[in-house]
């Protein structure tokens, strides 16, 4: 037994010799510190540069520039549009997004058009030179100095004349933080008539609290909004006139048959009973 045990010993004594030697003889490789800042390991991780930027939501590097939205918990691509005063198809093709469907916290979105041309929207074309034998040019007509040109059509934008898309009772004015528009009464299968000439940009339920919802364009400055349907009647991208009759009043996502209609001005909430006739 004692023999067998110094035998032992010293088998243990020539691989730890060994392993010693092999460690000294072999090649030493240079590691970056590894931290993990997870939870409950006690290290923290630090990644390099490219592997932060890689990680970081589509679109990072556009946030805070004007014409920009950055995704926060909650948010729809059909809500950021009514609240920006866009088409959320038009959003998902000017961000380049793959799938509509899906926006994750962070990322960040184009909520206006891209300006063609120039960053400052002028498209400069290059002088050519003159030849030998110059021909007269015809003089341009000379600008009237009593009406120069306006410079944006936005003033006229604001000049529609609306109508009411029901005929019922106000049963909830506005409220901006309540009530976003006007709930108006009425019965189940009564017509929703357009408010003015628009495009679709918008029918389904996809917004929780509007149950069967429609969202009209009408230009760069007004969205209507005309929610809690029963039936709807227009497809997205459809032209549509002033008093069409657009869908059928119920109660979809409401407590009783109503309209709930909103006038968004440039995506903000405006109380629709400063825009509509007297009645």
């Amino acid at each position: 037994m004692f023999g067998l045990s110094a035998r032992a010993g010293s088998v243990v004594t020539v691989v730890v010799a060994t392993a010693l030697l092999g460690g000294c003889g072999s090649k030493v490789l240079n590691r970056a510190p590894v931290e993990d800042r997870g939870t409950g390991s006690g290290r923290s991780v630090v990644m390099d540069p490219a592997t932060q930027a890689a990680r970081q939501a589509p679109g990072f590097e556009n946030a805070g520039k004007p014409g920009y939205y950055t995704v926060k918990p909650g948010d729809t691509l059909i809500r950021i549009g009514l609240d920006q005063g866009q088409s959320s198809k038009d959003i998902a093709r000017w961000s380049g997004l793959d799938n509509p469907n899906h926006i994750e916290v962070g990322q960040v979105l184009r909520v206006v058009p891209p300006v063609a041309g120039s960053v400052s929207g002028v498209v400069t074309k290059p002088v050519t030179q003159a030849s030998a034998s110059p021909v007269a040019a015809t003089p341009a007509p000379a600008a009237s100095a009593d009406k120069p040109a306006p410079p944006v059509a936005a003033a006229v934008e604001d000049e529609i004349i609306w109508i009411w898309p029901v005929s019922g009772t106000v049963l909830a004015g506005f409220d901006e933080v309540k009530n976003k528009g006007l709930d108006i009464g009425g019965v189940a299968g009564e017509p929703v008539l357009a408010a003015a000439d628009g495009r679709v940009v918008y029918v389904g339920a996809g917004l929780r609290g509007y149950g069967n919802l429609i969202i009209l364009k009408h230009n760069n400055t007004y969205l209507t909004a005309y929610a809690h349907n029963q039936t709807l009647l227009i497809k997205e991208d459809q032209s549509v006139r002033k008093g069409q009759k657009i869908a059928e009043m119920g109660n979809s996502d409401a407590d009783r048959v109503k309209l709930h209609f909103e006038i968004r001005r440039l995506g903000k909430p405006v109380d629709p009973a400063r825009y509509l006739p007297a009645r």
